[in-house]
């Protein structure tokens, strides 16, 4: 995929781009209401960039030429850094330490120490764990009734967490963590996700509101796992290889290693932000897959030629080509996150616009993702297009761009073909009856309505 051949007017202008002019408190209440649309709405009236006011006062300008993308993700961190809104939304629910809201040497630093265990062997060496998993919640799927199957991804995606990045398996540790990361992953969930994603509406009353509870079943695991961090320091010399185990063993180029806030704060922000954004990509995927048997029957078809007459591996479901394509094309049509933003530190010249400094930007992941010069027919849901294609990584970026690019991308890609591979070669499942999804901002991210309901028609014998 080329990069558009039409070029941004590079007119100097003085004042930010227009945009719309309802108070950011509507703004903010329109974009809750409906996320994708409201960035659609504007882009029809205003175009490749216009200035907002949602999710706070401070003006927010959204650009999604990728020529204006691609400045955004070259930006230096002297000259941008995350936008204060941002920080102190993912701060208040991640931690200070948090991988995605740092910036400069310390990001880089960070970054290298948590990189190994995302590629590589390691990684592939989890695709039993995947799959192992996938198959126990699939086999408690009810037949002949609907069930939101957004949460049963979420099921399978935190089972997967559990298992290769906190190594839990001891039955009564795993039960404790099990009960109390519910509790946490219960609030995007729920009519009080807006007490995640709107600091203003963060009041802590010992426990009785919604931002309370948060904040004590937050401390509650990381007593959990800072007790299982010392255990393991004490018996060094283990065997485990997940990626808390490698994390505690890792060691950056001073020869230090993580101390129990970092390891916390990174571990949780694994387990909030890979569990949630996974299981919400898988749900989109089936919404768009499940209605088109041309492409459940191919990808079908691809599984079993892989599997060569036995099972399918998670070697071999990795591989799949096709499979690959489709979930591609769902981050493109329903990308969880819809913007990538920045806050300018100094003056900056973006997309032909001079803009002040203290100005946050975003690259609008959804509606470059919808560019029809970019992606012809850009509504339509086609594999195809990713199929022998390289994107550019200013027309396609659903794990963001630049330094601060998701650093599990891999694994999140890797999970997602093998989950989806065993969910389409094992059961006949298909939309509930007039179920039309409704994207619904749930704390950071954008998912399916009502959970998604499906019903299971009846189970095959799989690629096994």
């Amino acid at each position: 995929m080329t990069s558009a051949t039409a070029t941004l007017e590079h007119t100097r202008h003085p004042v930010l781009p227009p945009g719309p002019t309802a108070p950011w408190w509507l703004a903010s209440l329109r974009y809750l209401r409906d996320p994708w649309g409201a960035l659609a709405k504007a882009a029809r009236v205003y175009g490749d960039c216009f200035t907002g006011r949602a999710i706070g006062p401070t003006p927010f300008v959204t650009f999604s030429h990728p020529d204006a993308v691609r400045e955004i993700f070259a930006g230096h961190p002297a000259t941008m850094s995350l936008s204060p809104g941002r920080r102190m939304l993912l701060e208040g629910i991640l931690g200070r330490h948090s991988l995605p809201i740092l910036d400069g040497e310390r990001h880089l630093r960070e970054r290298r120490l948590l990189l190994p265990p995302f590629h590589g062997e390691r990684m592939r060496a989890y695709g039993e764990a995947m799959q192992a998993v996938t198959r126990d919640v699939m086999a408690a799927w009810p037949v002949g009734r609907p069930f939101p199957v957004h949460r049963a991804m979420q099921e399978i995606s935190l089972a997967v967490i559990m298992r290769t990045v906190f190594g839990f398996e001891e039955p009564a540790r795993l039960e404790r963590l099990h009960e109390v990361i519910l509790r946490l992953l219960a609030m995007p969930d729920s009519a009080l996700a807006p007490f995640l994603a709107i600091p203003a509406l963060r009041f802590d009353w010992g426990g009785m509101t919604p931002w309370g509870r948060f904040l004590r079943d937050k401390a509650a695991l990381r007593a959990i796992l800072l007790a299982d961090v010392a255990r393991r320091r004490a018996e060094r010399g283990g065997t485990q290889t997940d990626i808390l185990s490698m994390l505690l063993e890792a060691r950056g180029e001073d020869g230090r290693a993580l101390d129990d806030e970092e390891l916390f704060d990174h571990m949780f922000t694994l387990l909030m932000a890979g569990h949630e954004t996974t299981a919400t990509t898988l749900a989109w995927a089936l919404w768009l897959i499940l209605p088109r048997p041309d492409v459940v029957e191919r990808i079908r078809a691809e599984a079993t030629a892989a599997a060569g007459g036995g099972p399918l591996t998670p070697e071999a479901g990795g591989r799949l080509e096709y499979l690959d394509a489709a979930i591609k094309e769902t981050m493109r049509l329903c990308p969880v996150v819809t913007v990538v933003d920045r806050h300018l530190l100094v003056p900056t010249r973006i997309g032909g616009w001079d803009l002040p400094a203290g100005t946050d930007v975003a690259a609008s992941i959804y509606l470059t993702h919808r560019r029809p010069e970019l992606w012809p027919e850009p509504e339509r849901f086609l594999p195809e297009r990713f199929l022998g294609v390289r994107t550019s990584p200013h027309a396609y970026y659903p794990f963001g761009g630049g330094d601060h690019r998701c650093l599990g991308a891999a694994f999140a890609t890797y999970e997602m073909r093998i989950v989806l591979a065993e969910v389409l070669t094992r059961a006949e499942v298909r939309l509930a009856p007039g179920y039309r999804a409704r994207p619904v901002l749930r704390a950071v991210t954008v998912g399916p309505s009502r959970g998604m309901p499906v019903v299971l028609t009846r189970r095959l014998g799989g690629s096994n």
